[in-house]
């Protein structure tokens, strides 16, 4: 029978992106950032967020592309953030319809599922296919960016690169787990309704919470992840690169609660998975984890 251990290393690789998820998402990315590009005054594109740092979890949605708007866009930065997403929107739906595209907080995303079939199935297969992308509209500001919040109307100043060498930094400290161990969270995040929003916060809260070096057990590492970040979820979790308003700041007192809530059943459940696995009922301890975690934890 499958041990604990080799559960969650296959269940680690279960999330990791294969050569055809890669080669989709490539497809995909760079069908985005040509029409952008024939749309605006682009001076520079390129993948971020939790796809560029490899902790993006599966199903593959929402993967970031961030644009760098040139000179002759610089009069969005004097107006309202909500022009320029509507601007990305328009130019989005021109391409692929009304239907396909929606305007976020701070991007327009594209769903291939309307556009291209994209499914996801039972178990959080989508034929190898990427799901959604943010298209992400940002100023220069010296070394750092900016990007539009239409909710608060303010220009958010942010730096995806240092949040890439954070999690570098963070998953060497961390004997080479940390990204797997994120995503394996964020996956748990996402089969409990998003508790946790947005699934960045769940990555900066890991920096802090996921103590190095790995102890070695990846079960004894999340039991104490839950109960941790259970105890700190009202905490405030600042911009990794102290540029922009702390991350936390984008769910109310009363989210924050209900993901306390769900992040210590988390932690109650990994303990019973634990137990069952110390009186030597393994397949009861894997059947624990995959309730806990979702369709692609294994069982065999």
């Amino acid at each position: 029978m499958l041990t604990i251990d080799a559960a969650f290393r296959k269940f680690k690789s279960r999330l990791e992106l294969n050569e055809k998820e890669q080669k989709n998402a490539s497809a995909r990315h760079q069908e985005i950032r040509e029409h952008m590009r024939s749309r605006f005054d682009i001076e520079d594109d390129f993948l971020s967020g939790s796809y560029r740092r490899y902790t993006k979890t599966k199903p593959l949605k929402d993967v970031d592309i961030f644009c760098v708007l040139g000179e002759e866009e610089a009069h969005y930065r004097d107006e309202h953030p909500s022009k320029i997403l509507k601007a990305f929107e328009s130019a989005l739906i021109d391409k692929y319809g009304t239907a396909a595209v929606s305007r976020q907080r701070r991007s327009a995303t594209v769903d291939f599922g309307v556009v291209y079939g994209v499914v996801i199935d039972a178990e959080d297969n989508t034929d190898y296919r990427v799901v959604s992308m943010d298209v992400i509209p940002a100023f220069p500001d010296g070394s750092n960016y900016e990007i539009p919040d239409g909710t608060s109307g303010e220009w958010i100043k942010t730096n995806p690169k240092i949040h890439e060498e954070k999690a570098t930094a963070a998953h060497q400290a961390y004997s080479g787990e940390w990204k797997g161990m994120v995503r394996m969270v964020k996956y748990w995040n996402n089969h409990h309704e998003k508790p946790v929003k947005p699934s960045f916060l769940l990555e900066v809260m890991a920096l802090e919470c996921l103590a190095p070096p790995f102890g070695g057990r990846f079960d004894y590492e999340f039991q104490s992840f839950f109960a941790t970040s259970a105890n700190r979820m009202s905490d405030t979790w600042e911009d990794p690169a102290g540029l922009g308003p702390p991350v936390s700041d984008m769910m109310d007192t009363g989210q924050k609660k209900t993901a306390a809530t769900a992040l210590a059943k988390a932690a109650r459940q990994s303990t019973l998975a634990i137990d069952l696995a110390r009186q030597g009922k393994n397949g009861e301890a894997l059947n624990a984890w995959r309730t806990l975690f979702g369709p692609k934890f294994p069982l065999s």
